[in-house]
């Protein structure tokens, strides 16, 4: 039977403020609690129905492994429709960004992203184009929300995340910067060379003004229709793809 005090530490693992002060978040769902024990995260409990445990047999024997019945996994799940399982895994501590972790390759930074969909959705986005790494302003949405894990699919698992100053990371490291903005270079006529940082901008506000003048590169999405604009998610898609299919034609 799960404590007072125990459910009382998982529910508040839905808040920010919680998670940094415990340095745990949730995972829910056997195909991603699976997908977190088999990745470089220290999954520390999993609470599973008798069904579900019956499903966790190969799970590494360090991890614990706490039986609960249909009632007491409502308690601690943030779904409407529980999956089964909910994992407490440790947040990781992520090192400063290097030169040598920018050369060669391109990320995606988020400017400002707040919408915990979007953001689970560019994760796995990014990860289905090679992409191994994501760059967040330190406003962005925090990656450990259950609806951001959630939304992954999964793909966090295999992910790095770092939160930054993005005015400083531009300043500091001679990377080429792409901006995605409305007004630009089309996107299926900018060189985006071997390496380089893709600027994705507020569901509502776009990049902000104090970042336009470091950009290298103004790069639009051309439009077809009579839209005004693009989900965040979706630019961020499309970028992916654009440059994943670049590197596969060199």
């Amino acid at each position: 039977m799960l404590s007072k005090s125990l459910i009382r530490l998982i529910t508040s693992l839905q808040h920010k403020k919680f998670r940094r002060q415990h340095g745990l978040f949730c995972v829910e769902g056997l195909k991603s609690i699976l997908e977190f024990a088999d990745s470089a995260y220290q999954v520390e409990t999993i609470f599973a129905t008798p069904s579900a445990v019956a499903k966790l047999s190969k799970i590494p024997q360090n991890i614990k492994l706490v039986p609960v019945n249909e009632d007491e996994l409502k308690k601690i799940s943030f779904l409407t429709n529980p999956q089964g399982a909910v994992a407490l895994v440790k947040i990781p501590i992520t090192d400063n960004l290097t030169r040598e972790q920018l050369k060669g390759h391109h990320n995606l930074v988020l400017d400002d992203v707040q919408d915990p969909g979007n953001m689970g959705t560019i994760l796995r986005t990014a990860e289905w184009f090679g992409f191994r790494q994501i760059i967040a302003s330190l406003d962005t949405v925090d990656v450990y929300n259950p609806k951001v894990v959630q939304a992954t699919m999964g793909s966090l698992a295999r992910m790095r995340v770092v939160y930054t100053d993005i005015e400083i990371l531009i300043k500091e490291n001679a990377v080429p910067s792409y901006g995605a903005l409305l007004d630009g270079d089309s996107i299926y006529q900018t060189d985006f060379k071997h390496e380089g940082l893709i600027i994705l901008g507020n569901e509502g506000n776009g990049i902000r003004p104090t970042l336009l003048n470091q950009i290298n590169h103004a790069v639009t999405i051309p439009a077809f229709g009579k839209a005004e604009s693009l989900n965040v998610a979706v630019a961020a898609t499309v970028f992916c793809s654009e440059i994943a299919r670049r590197k596969q034609t060199i």
